[in-house]
């Protein structure tokens, strides 16, 4: 029988990976992933905000940021495998690690069903297609609830905050963008040229919000910000809202939970 290909995002084909493996995860969400294929005692590297599961990735060498990436540790670590994602990684530093003859496995989500097309690019890679295919029965579960519950939801615009200093948020063409659509949740402010833009609080922009979002990464929002924001919002007064961002914006194995926290986030928002 002929071998599936194994393509990632930037169409390079993979082969199964034979003998000794290495893997080194550049990508928080993606070293979860990798441990719930089954892969602890292979996973040999993660950046410093790889943190799930906690208990796991403790005695894992730590190699930097997902952008401040130490590339002197991560070659001392002999790596087989590099996994990177296209928003987290810089370029310059992917570049570089393949000089050195591993494997780069490229990843980029841009919806939430990409995690099916995940979970077995990696399962087959390393040879967990049984528990990759788990994992996907899992999401399309929790995916056709979400689809079943959100029929029954209002369409609502969103402003979704990311960043402050500058104001932040997030593009239609975003994982997060259309995570949030699935349960009728629109995102607003976004710009078609710009993946993460900058935004002003204005009427242009507040006239068109339902409910303002404020993520619990990249920017640790907390509630002297959600004051700031209704302080600079008054003038349209809508409802401002936390949200766990990794519920939202981490793909994985966390995505299946993450449906369900946001079947459950959207029917408890409260909208102008």
């Amino acid at each position: 029988m002929t071998q599936k290909a194994l393509i990632d995002d930037i169409g390079v084909a993979h082969r199964p990976a034979q003998g000794e493996v290495r893997v080194v995860s550049l990508v928080p969400s993606i070293t979860e992933l990798v441990i719930a294929l089954g892969l602890k005692n292979e996973l040999v590297g993660r950046t410093n905000f790889c943190v799930h599961p906690n208990r796991e990735v403790e005695s894992i060498a730590r190699v930097g940021g997902t952008k401040t990436v130490r590339l002197e540790r991560v070659k001392a670590l002999s790596p087989t495998h590099v996994v990177v994602n296209v928003d987290e990684n810089r370029k310059q530093d992917v570049d570089a690690m393949a000089q050195w003859g591993c494997s780069i496995v490229v990843t980029h989500p841009l919806q939430p069903t990409d995690n099916l097309r995940l979970y077995r690019l990696l399962g087959g890679i390393f040879g967990r297609e049984e528990a990759a295919e788990t994992l996907c029965r899992d999401f399309e579960q929790a995916h056709e609830s979400l689809l079943d519950r959100a029929k029954n939801l209002p369409q609502r615009n969103v402003l979704y905050l990311i960043w402050r200093d500058p104001w932040m948020t997030i593009s239609e063409d975003t994982y997060i963008s259309r995570t949030l659509a699935l349960a009728g949740l629109k995102s607003m402010g976004g710009r078609a040229d710009v993946r993460y833009p900058e935004i002003e609080f204005d009427e242009t922009l507040m006239d068109q919000v339902d409910a303002v979002l404020m993520s619990s990464e990249p920017f640790p929002f907390k509630q002297n910000h959600v004051e700031e924001v209704r302080a600079l919002t008054q003038r349209w007064p809508v409802p401002i809202s936390a949200i766990d961002a990794e519920m939202v914006s981490w793909y994985g194995p966390r995505a299946i939970p993450g449906l369900r926290y946001l079947e459950s986030f959207a029917a408890e928002l409260p909208t102008r």
